[in-house]
């Protein structure tokens, strides 16, 4: 069976080609993360929503009006990577184009199912094409079965929405990190994301004109997805230590989501986190910030907040932030 829809978008055909093969572009309505090499025979892998990615590679490719994609979920024996088709086909019309998806080789229940994927991220393509506002997709929000991996996709998700908001005329601002501004706040995420990558065997390079949200979302993919081929068995080297890989995915989680609250506070933004994600990450902090670490000064006096607190409230008052909410 095949699922087949096609939908007008008020944009030109090599807009909509960036939307549906750039990572910073896809990371805007269907991904979480993103990586693909542009090219025929190129690999992909798409992080679709925390846990749930999918890969496969380029079959066909005629710039700014098709690109053909194997298909199918990492890790799954139903649907493994290039076990169907993803036909994608641009025609520029009257105001904008028509992208035509074809998704073949599924049976009945995989295409009822892919069907509804789709249709939901078309209408998010459509959304973005219209008013250029990338919003929240509800449906990273609160991630089933959730792990360690699980958890930092779930955290990246959140934090680049803030980064993407993020512009030169915020690199001076204050945050509630003592003595950082938001250019110094985000340069320490990087160099924090980057000392695991590297203990992953990853080549760094900080590339200071790119935006905070594509230098950070562009490394803390190859960093995710390096972690979870290495597994949570063994230890990491990420410069401050050799450390248990459990505790290093706990601290990238940890990294990702308090400092994307520091980063909304100093910018002005609403930080929308569900119960399951900041308390899951609650709990890693209170086995990682111990009163060790605290004597060392790497965070300040546990702030007590009040039982009827949200958890990301209750996260942000643990590591010795204040906040109203």
């Amino acid at each position: 069976m095949a699922f087949d829809t096609t939908v007008f978008l008020p944009l030109d055909t090599h807009a909509v080609f960036e939307l549906v093969t750039q990572p910073e572009r896809l990371r805007r309505w269907k991904t979480v993360a993103a990586r693909i090499e542009l090219e025929v025979g190129g690999e992909y892998r798409w992080t679709i929503t925390p846990g749930h990615s999918a890969m496969g590679n380029i079959l066909e490719l005629v710039p700014g009006k098709k690109m053909v994609l194997s298909w199918g979920w990492e890790g799954s024996e139903d649907l493994p990577p290039g076990a169907s088709t993803v036909s994608i086909t641009l025609e520029g019309v009257e105001g904008g184009t028509n992208l035509r998806l074809v998704h073949a080789g599924l049976n009945e229940e995989q295409e009822a199912g892919h069907a509804q994927g789709w249709n939901h991220y078309l209408d998010r393509l459509s959304t973005f094409s219209s008013s250029g506002v990338a919003t929240a997709d509800p449906w990273s929000f609160a991630p089933e079965n959730m792990d360690p991996i699980v958890a930092i996709e779930a955290c990246l998700a959140i934090t680049q929405r803030i980064l993407t908001n993020i512009s030169p005329s915020d690199f001076q601002k204050p945050t509630p990190c003592p003595e950082m501004t938001v250019e110094q706040l985000v340069d320490h995420l990087f160099r924090s994301l980057s000392n695991t990558a590297r203990g992953l065997g990853l080549d760094v390079v900080h590339d200071h004109e790119k935006s905070p949200e594509i230098e950070i979302a562009d490394l803390a993919q190859r960093t995710i997805e390096a972690l979870r081929n290495h597994g949570l068995s063994g230890e990491i080297d990420i410069r401050i230590g050799v450390l248990p890989a459990p505790v290093v995915a706990g601290l990238m989680s940890m990294e990702l989501l308090i400092h994307g609250w520091d980063l909304s506070q100093a910018t002005g933004q609403e930080y929308e986190v569900s119960n399951p994600v900041a308390g899951y990450v609650l709990n890693n902090c209170r086995m990682i910030i111990t009163q060790e670490v605290r004597d060392r000064g790497l965070f300040a006096p546990e702030i007590i907040a009040e039982q009827s607190d949200s958890d990301i409230a209750k996260l942000i008052a643990f590591s010795g932030r204040r906040t109203a909410a």
